[in-house]
């Protein structure tokens, strides 16, 4: 699994990720997708949240696994 996409959406946006990540495993993808939600909602943190969601997907196009905006904020820190 070389080269994953984090793409974020709500209703309204899309934010297409075209550079990727290279990765070894489902796990190291998941730990990068946390990583990517904690940096949209610390960079833009007046914005609600709780409708977004990020898609992982590989280099094919083919969906891994999504990842909602709340799981990651909902973790006590």
């Amino acid at each position: 699994m070389p080269q994953v996409y984090f793409h974020c959406s709500n209703t309204k946006k899309v934010f297409v990720d075209y550079c990727g990540a290279v990765v070894d495993d489902l796990a190291e993808a998941r730990d990068h997708a946390t990583r990517v939600v904690e940096s949209f909602t610390c960079e833009r943190s007046l914005d609600d949240w709780r409708d977004w969601v990020l898609h992982v997907s590989d280099d094919q196009g083919d969906e891994l696994f999504v990842v909602p905006f709340t799981f990651v904020l909902d973790k006590p820190h």
